[in-house]
């Protein structure tokens, strides 16, 4: 059996918050963060403007990872990547950013952004390996995300960046 990468519907919506969730204990783990903001609400991320794709082990089975890209004012921003941590290091976060990578281009879009940890592996070194770069918050957008991270206190666990990638 091979996975299957389909756009997520309604019936994701608390799979995604699972999934987010689990996803995230990994990184609070490997932070020694004793706080931090807790999983989005999936219905919540379906209903913002852009798209969520998910990825099932085998093509009908349940999701096991997602990638969340936002479109903000014309610009693709993805927002959220995670995998279940059980079936973590099987390559499957990699399909997901690359479909992402490929549906924005169809939509369009002519490049990705993102921001992230700058020194966890599976962080920007990861998203680097997919051909994003380092680079400078441009848009009004961009430079909220900075604040939103400052305001919640993600930047005390470590340097935060933002990364692009063109398409």
């Amino acid at each position: 059996m091979s996975s299957a990468i389909r756009p997520a519907t309604s019936e994701d919506a608390e799979l995604l918050t699972a999934i987010e969730a689990q996803a995230d204990a990994l990184l609070i783990d490997s932070l020694g963060a004793p706080v931090w903001p807790p999983a989005a609400n999936g219905a919540e991320r379906l209903a913002e403007p852009g798209f969520v794709l998910v990825l099932e082990e085998s093509e009908g089975s349940s999701p096991v990872g997602f990638v969340h890209v936002l479109d903000s004012d014309g610009h693709a921003h993805l927002e959220q990547l995670s995998v279940l941590p059980t079936v973590g290091r099987q390559g499957f976060g990699r399909r997901l950013v690359s479909a992402a990578l490929d549906e924005a281009r169809d939509r369009g879009y002519t490049r990705m952004t993102l921001r992230t940890y700058a020194e966890i592996p599976w962080n920007a070194p990861f998203y680097a390996s997919c051909g994003f770069l380092e680079s400078i918050p441009e848009t009004p957008f961009q430079r909220g995300l900075v604040e939103t991270e400052a305001a919640l206190g993600l930047d005390r666990y470590g340097r935060r960046v933002q990364m692009t990638a063109e398409l």
